[in-house]
């Protein structure tokens, strides 16, 4: 039988469907890309936002519509975090499970094709439960390999969902974390990125840091890049950056989710900093890592955000000068504290401000790309753009394209940055420079 997966949300769903799709692979399912001749269609929800939840009722939808006779089933964090759904908003679903129990797609699936009687398997976390065992190596891209090596959160920001949906941090085992590196490299990827829910978590349940999971990394012989995943402001102090350092292979390009620039905003979003912290980690990041990019999410229009928080908000984004910054307005979920929170924005002010915040982030991409020309760097292609010109990332992850006779998807070039463009920069090979070969497919 034929299986496809659709995937919804952050790097760490990404990591969890390509697990799910080797385990049915292993099972004796074939892997297909094409929705309408799928016996089998997977969804991997993601729940942050509202709008999350309606992408993953459209696609459900879609795929019911497109494929009449598939067996449908829903996993990921919405029926995990909103079991009550199942019923009405994933009615169109044959199988629904949850995040907790992921190893139990084979028997169910199994089981639906015998009898087929609709299963909802949706196990609530437990307290002390273990990290999942999972591991592959083989991604959807084709240039870098993602492993998660944490799941769960115990802050309970008061606008998000998500502890509910993954439950509380744990860990990767480092044994089970160095097997995994090990496959990686012989299955050809050059670049890792670490990811997790909460990842500067990583190990604190094992005795373990962060540290440890990228000195893991950066040891394993073949890889060549380590790059670190979204990253909260904890756990990042003066020594653990100063660790982090010693690591020649770990990319000085770190995502620090920010969400807020104003700190009676960060109060209220039960963050656990404020912008002098947060302006400190910022700034030894830079001592330490040369031609760092820090880049991060903000958001606007929380409950009860004035315009001069708003504008507090827009001046730290500046100060800080991010090389990128994800901006998005604050959306209800239900279940949370923000959502039952007085003096919520109006959706027009919102959108607003978003338009203001965007651009403001704009001014500070476009300073940090200019700040990139005249600098020879090292960059992996990934794409091809047209005829002849491919695109790729420097280890800071500026996006660079070039133009060259030979095909370097998947390869390693020295380059000249020479200008800059809205989105991205130029660059020529450096005279007498080879693409080095990155992965071995």
């Amino acid at each position: 039988m034929k299986v496809s997966v659709l995937t919804l949300g952050c790097k760490v769903n990404q990591y969890e469907s390509q697990v799910l799709l080797n385990r049915l692979q292993m099972a004796g399912f074939t892997v297909c890309d094409s929705l309408q001749e799928s016996d089998i269609v997977v969804l991997n929800t993601c729940t942050v936002t509202s709008m999350s939840d309606r992408k993953a009722r459209q696609m459900l939808h879609r795929a019911r519509r497109d494929n009449p006779g598939a067996v449908l089933v829903v996993t990921g964090c919405l029926p995990q975090a909103f079991p009550q759904a199942v019923e009405n908003e994933l009615a169109e679903a044959d199988i629904v499970l949850g995040n907790s129990n992921r190893s139990s797609l084979l028997p169910d699936l199994q089981k639906y094709l015998m009898d087929r009687q609709r299963i909802i398997d949706i196990v609530p976390h437990k307290q002390g439960e273990k990290f999942e065992p999972m591991n592959t190596n083989r991604f959807f891209e084709r240039t870098r390999a993602f492993l998660k090596i944490e799941d769960g959160c115990n802050r309970y920001c008061s606008y998000c969902i998500i502890p509910y949906a993954r439950g509380a941090v744990r860990s990767k085992p480092m044994e089970e974390l160095k097997n995994e590196l090990e496959q990686i490299a012989a299955g050809g990827y050059r670049e890792v990125v670490l990811t997790g829910i909460n990842l500067s978590a990583y190990g604190q349940e094992l005795g373990l840091t962060l540290c440890d999971a990228v000195e893991a990394a950066c040891a394993v012989e073949g890889i060549r890049r380590v790059r670190l995943g979204s990253l909260e402001p904890e756990r990042l102090d003066e020594s653990v950056i100063a660790r982090l350092k010693r690591q020649e292979k770990l990319c000085p390009q770190f995502h620090l989710s920010l969400q807020s620039g104003c700190d009676e905003t960060l109060k209220r979003m039960n963050r656990h900093y404020d912008t002098e912290e947060y302006r400190r980690i910022v700034r030894n990041l830079r001592k330490e890592f040369d031609n760092s990019a820090i880049t991060t999410d903000i958001m606007v229009g929380f409950p009860g955000e004035t315009e001069e928080e708003f504008e507090s908000s827009k001046i730290f984004l500046k100060e800080i000068g991010f090389a990128k910054a994800h901006v998005f307005a604050y959306s209800r979920r239900p279940g949370t504290v923000a959502d039952r929170a007085p003096d919520q924005v109006d959706p027009k002010v919102k959108e607003d401000r978003s338009k203001r915040m965007i651009e403001a982030a704009r001014e500070t991409r476009s300073a940090f790309l200019q700040s990139q020309c005249g600098l020879t760097e090292s960059v992996l292609f990934e794409r091809k753009c047209s005829a002849g010109v491919y695109e790729g990332y420097t280890a800071n992850y500026t996006p660079v394209r070039t133009h060259n006779a030979d095909d370097l998807c998947g390869k390693i070039l020295t380059v000249r940055i020479t200008e800059t463009t809205q989105d991205f920069c130029l660059a020529e090979s450096v005279q007498g420079e080879r693409p080095k070969a990155s992965t071995t497919f």
